[in-house]
């Protein structure tokens, strides 16, 4: 959790979005590999394909942070990439997309660490909502996205991870951090050769 503090902007904007990824890493603690691509909503969601599709935006982030992103095209393979970043391929781990998921979310704020929220940046087009041209911004506006996309995903992660086996997100971040047992908490103890045990 990231609690109260006085810190800077963009310490503000970094420690929030890492809140956010620790919740959505946090929803395949204790689960099995199958369990990971269950979608037990009505949508086509699944534990692991959210983790996958986090680890491509933040990739995508990175590079926009950067400034090395080149020209947003949305042709038919680039759309196709899109939609099949939600859901695990039968060559695909869950454990592998957690590896990976760790080591973007490393370099991704490092990008944000190293990025002034006051630059002016360039937003690519969001065809999916009506903008077809890339549009200015500030970089603070970008950042504020990401977490605003992430907390988005971290309530679909918790809501499918509650189907699943009745885990809230929350008790099962704390729990990786170790929080003691209080009034209000119990922490969750993973299986062995489950994910993140």
């Amino acid at each position: 959790m990231y609690a109260p503090a006085r810190d800077d902007e963009l310490t503000g904007l970094v420690n929030y979005a890492d809140q956010q990824l620790d919740a959505i890493r946090a929803a395949s603690f204790g689960l099995t590999e199958e369990q990971a691509r269950l979608r037990p909503c009505r949508s086509e969601l699944s534990i692991g394909g959210i983790i996958k599709h986090i680890v491509r935006g933040m990739r995508g982030a990175v590079s926009q942070l950067q400034g090395t992103g080149g020209e947003f095209v949305l042709d038919e393979a680039a759309f196709a990439a899109y939609m099949g970043s939600f859901a695990l391929t039968d060559d695909e781990t869950a454990a592998g997309v957690i590896a990976e998921f760790d080591q973007v979310r490393a370099e991704f704020l490092a990008a944000m660490r190293a990025s002034d929220p006051d630059a002016d940046a360039m937003a690519p087009p969001a065809p999916w909502a009506g903008i077809n041209e890339p549009r200015p911004m500030k970089n603070r506006y970008f950042m504020g996205h990401q977490i605003e996309e992430f907390a988005r995903h971290a309530g679909h992660a918790d809501i499918i991870r509650e189907q699943i086996d009745g885990q809230s997100v929350p008790a099962l971040v704390m729990s990786l951090a170790g929080a003691p047992a209080n009034r209000f908490f119990t922490p969750y103890t993973a299986a062995p050769g489950t994910l993140l045990a």
